[in-house]
């Protein structure tokens, strides 16, 4: 028999609006332990009061994101802000059109394209270890300098020669807009966004200086249809190239609308992700100790390659317990189509619907000591023990990541770039965290170098 999901206690005045606010995740996190997997939670004030669900188990995250996706869309507040922000690219896109969009973009993020990236990755990684060495006080923020490195790394990829003149532009524009977008998909009384609001006229303006950059670079691109001399096929102009089956083409804003989305999805959530594989193996020197012997044993002292990723699983054991632990996107929302059931209870049609990586990272019945550091949980034997959905850092079922591939060669070769040169010791143990776009650090992650 279906049955009413638990609620979470709010305020008579706003619910759970101002728990959510101040700290989602650890309100999930509470919500689980203390109701278990399918929660329900009232937000906002009576009269304009909704209900969100939280679903916490892998069984009802594959539903959502896999068996069931049908019934369960990105239509919720905070992707019709992206769309509103940075277009409606494979993020957000739906039914058709992203078909479409997938089928032209699919043959990018083949292995064999995207191992062809791994020499601009190459590049950015060995630039920022330079800059580590020549560091007088052989201390860094790790999180700044993957933010850097993971931003320099996609532009190279995306925009070839003119990387330079792109990546200021997009290091100060796309905070204003993440901030934007963040601020309006959790406020119910959102004001339109043509309303000249301090808030409103900085997005308008950080989108139109983003915009304009990426639209001058497509306008080239369409008028050589080639890259740059002596710089090879930068994604843009594959994007500008690709044709569908039928000759269907993208224009050049649904160019600009992809290349803003693998521009937020390629450079934040890699950051996250080698950031904090930085810090935990800084805060344990056993595991950093076993993934320098692996280099060394693999490497050699010579420079990281596609052709490596396979050849290294304990770097890779590492990455996947850093995103389980710190899953870049920490949360992911859909809508319902309809009435359904999931785990015994009913999520009526029209409720957001929200899965949490986070906490299904955390949760106990498949997670020995979950809190705890251990590269070992990713063993191929430990791994098929799990249910599927146990860890989806990249999402799953149909809407999965279209660059989990780029995502884990990027971070491999630049963290095997990394620990090649130094060794890392903590200096801040402890890292609070905040959510925008994506989960990341609130504050410095520092570590101490020593060269090796």
């Amino acid at each position: 028999m279906t049955r009413e999901a638990p609620q979470v206690a709010g305020s008579g005045l706003l619910g759970t609006l101002v728990e959510l606010r101040d700290d989602t995740v650890r309100a999930y996190l509470r919500a689980q332990r203390d109701h278990g997997d399918v929660v329900r939670f009232p937000v906002g004030p009576p009269g304009l009061r909704a209900h969100l669900y939280a679903v916490f188990s892998p069984d009802g995250v594959q539903q959502i994101l896999g068996t069931r996706a049908a019934g369960f869309r990105k239509d919720n507040s905070v992707y019709a802000e992206i769309r509103a922000s940075i277009g409606n690219g494979l993020l957000t896109s739906q039914d058709d059109e992203y078909l479409f969009q997938r089928r032209l973009v699919q043959p990018l993020f083949t292995r064999r394209r995207v191992d062809g990236y791994a020499a601009a990755i190459g590049t950015e990684a060995a630039a920022t270890a330079d800059r580590w060495a020549a560091r007088p006080d052989a201390t860094v923020d790790v999180a700044s300098e993957t933010a850097e490195f993971a931003l320099r790394a996609i532009s190279r990829i995306l925009f070839g020669a003119d990387l330079d003149e792109t990546v200021d532009v997009v290091r100060r524009c796309f905070p204003v807009l993440g901030e934007h977008v963040l601020n309006r998909g959790a406020n119910p009384l959102r004001s339109p966004r043509n309303w000249p609001t301090p808030a409103n006229r900085r997005a308008a303006a950080a989108q139109r200086e983003l915009y304009a950059i990426c639209d001058r670079i497509i306008a080239e691109r369409h008028a050589s249809r080639t890259a740059p001399e002596g710089d090879g096929d930068d994604m843009m102009t594959l994007l500008v190239k690709a044709r569908d089956a039928d000759g269907s083409v993208l224009d050049a804003q649904a160019v600009r609308d992809q290349v803003l989305v693998f521009l937020l999805a390629g450079h934040e959530t890699t950051a996250t992700a080698l950031a904090f594989a930085l810090h935990l193996l800084a805060l344990h020197p056993k595991a950093q100790e076993r993934t320098h012997t692996e280099l060394d044993e693999v490497l050699g002292g010579r420079t990281p390659a596609a052709g490596d990723l396979d050849r290294l699983p304990y770097v890779t054991m590492v990455l996947k317990e850093a995103l389980r632990l710190y899953p870049s996107v920490a949360i992911m929302g859909r809508k319902a189509v309809t009435d359904t059931e999931i785990g015994g209870f009913r999520i009526p049609a029209g409720a957001d619907v929200y899965v949490s990586p986070y906490v299904t990272h955390r949760h106990p019945a498949y997670w020995d000591d979950p809190e705890a550091f251990d590269p070992e949980r990713f063993t191929p034997q430990a791994e098929a023990d799990r249910p599927r959905y146990a860890f989806f850092p990249f999402g799953g079922g149909p809407r999965a990541c279209i660059g989990q591939h780029f995502a884990m060669l990027e971070a491999t070769l630049a963290l095997a770039t990394l620990l090649q040169r130094f060794t890392l010791t903590a200096v801040d143990t402890e890292i609070p965290l905040e959510l925008g776009m994506t989960m990341r650090a609130a504050g410095p992650v520092r570590v101490r170098l020593t060269s090796r």
